[in-house]
């Protein structure tokens, strides 16, 4: 059974927020939706949950739905025209609502009153995702002096990002309180949180969530300085990490970027964590029919590091053709999967238990050249731990009595998933996975499977075993 061990998460956005360009993603490769709230309303939201919905209702797999929240952020304030900036000139930059120019210089508004305060002198200051850049040469009573460095047009709402500065802003905004609220009442998935600085941020969007929730998973964004320097605690306070390289790439030096990657990668494997990577994967393909040979070899490299994931964003959301971007990404993958990769699960920490008797499964489907690891599993919690595993040669197949389980594992590695009744008796839920198996999946008369589970008994006593179909 060779199947796709790489999932494909689509942002979807205007051009792509329709039935039939959704089927058309899903059709070249979509495995999960994301809807980014920096960008999307709650309606457009809505529209996108409804065709979903409907497409999950026709598909042999679900599409899960990833709700990305909009975060702290600092914006600059509203311009009557462009601000030309050109290299090599003073402004001031200012916190106050109403900034004045020092001796005739340009000043720019930020939606940040502690701004003066926390930025220091020799500071870089970047606008408009890194397009126009700044450093502090002193503070002055209207506020901060600064060189540009980088010129060009700033408009108004356009995003401020301060390197290596602690910007004393909640974890959790009130638009995104909003947002969660909606995520809740349409029962998505995933919650992306966004600026993740440690893991009380993480606690407090659990606490956000609420004990009716916690089935939701909470993937933590890594977009600063602060996220790189407590990565190993986010990471074990959530249940995946996103590498998001495009605010990563700003609030860092660029050069150090694939560094922090691999890096970032490893250290969420190890913790058995889902992964995903974010933004530029194809970006050219926003206009072009098909990506540069450099963006291929970044496709390539996520998949050879063993993400669960990687995640197209203005290609699918706003791109000319965005079930070409899908099927360029699906492609790529495929042929990058035929290639060793670096095998971080090797360093998987494995204190648990339950996560030995995963590996002993992973390992005994390796022994006996196996067709695939079959999950019978309620939280999808078994299915994580053979995930964290990272079998190469083998899918593994997730049955569950709870289609909300079904739908979040979708993301993860290598798992495919089917909805069983469960049985109180054991052999009756194996009999029955096995018969959706014969039904559903391309399997072949004697293929071996290995069965692993710890709701097959009512003392949850974990059982691995070989089943032939």
């Amino acid at each position: 059974m060779n199947r796709r061990r790489t999932k494909i998460v689509c942002t979807v956005g205007p051009a792509s927020n329709d039935w039939n360009t959704m089927r058309a993603m899903q059709e070249a490769g979509m495995d999960a939706v994301r809807i980014n709230m920096s960008h999307a309303s709650q309606e457009d939201a809505a529209r996108s949950i409804d065709i979903v919905n409907r497409l999950n209702h026709e598909l042999r797999y679900p599409i899960p739905i990833m709700l990305d929240t909009n975060g702290p952020e600092i914006r600059t304030g509203i311009l009557s025209e462009p601000l030309l900036l050109k290299q090599g000139e003073l402004v001031v930059v200012s916190g106050s609502e109403k900034p004045e120019g020092l001796e005739n210089l340009p000043a720019i508004q930020v939606g940040y009153p502690r701004f003066e305060s926390t930025v220091r002198v020799g500071d870089t200051i970047r606008f408009d995702n890194g397009l126009i850049n700044l450093k502090v040469k002193e503070k002055a009573e209207q506020g901060l002096m600064c060189h540009v460095l980088d010129g060009g047009k700033l408009g108004s709402r356009k995003h401020v990002n301060l390197p290596g500065v602690f910007v004393e802003l909640p974890a959790i905004s009130a638009k995104d309180e909003e947002d969660v609220k909606f995520a809740k009442e349409h029962d998505v998935s995933f919650i992306a949180q966004s600026f993740v600085r440690s893991p009380s941020d993480i606690q407090a969007m659990r606490s956000l969530l609420g004990e009716s929730h916690q089935w939701v998973k909470v993937i933590a964004k890594i977009e600063n300085q602060e996220g790189v320097r407590e990565v190993e605690s986010i990471a074990a306070a959530s249940d995946a990490l996103m590498v998001a390289r495009g605010d990563l790439g700003i609030e860092t030096d660029i050069s150090a970027l694939p560094r922090l990657q691999r890096n970032l990668v490893q250290t969420t494997l190890k913790l058995g964590r889902r992964c995903l990577i974010a933004t530029h994967l194809l970006e050219s393909m926003v206009e072009n029919p098909i990506p540069t040979r450099a963006e291929t070899i970044d496709v390539a490299n996520a998949v050879y590091e063993g993400v669960d994931a990687v995640i197209l964003s203005a290609e699918t959301s706003v791109g000319q053709r965005p079930a070409v971007a899908v099927q360029q990404l699906r492609r790529i993958i495929e042929e990058s999967e035929h290639a060793p990769g670096l095998d971080f699960s090797q360093a998987l920490i494995t204190n648990d238990v339950k996560q030995n008797v995963a590996w002993s499964a992973v390992e005994l489907a390796k022994r006996i050249n196996a067709s695939g690891i079959m999950v019978v599993t309620r939280s999808g919690y078994m299915a994580d731990l053979v995930t964290n595993c990272a079998p190469l040669d083998v899918p593994i197949l997730a049955f569950s009595n709870s289609m909300k389980t079904r739908t979040r594992l979708m993301v993860n590695r290598s798992v495919y998933t089917h909805s069983i009744p469960f049985d109180s008796d054991p052999e009756k839920t194996i009999q029955t996975a096995l018969q959706v198996l014969a039904e559903r999946e391309s399997v072949q008369p004697n293929d071996r499977f290995v069965l692993v589970s710890d709701v097959l008994s009512h003392s949850g006593v974990e059982s691995i075993q070989i089943r032939q179909i």
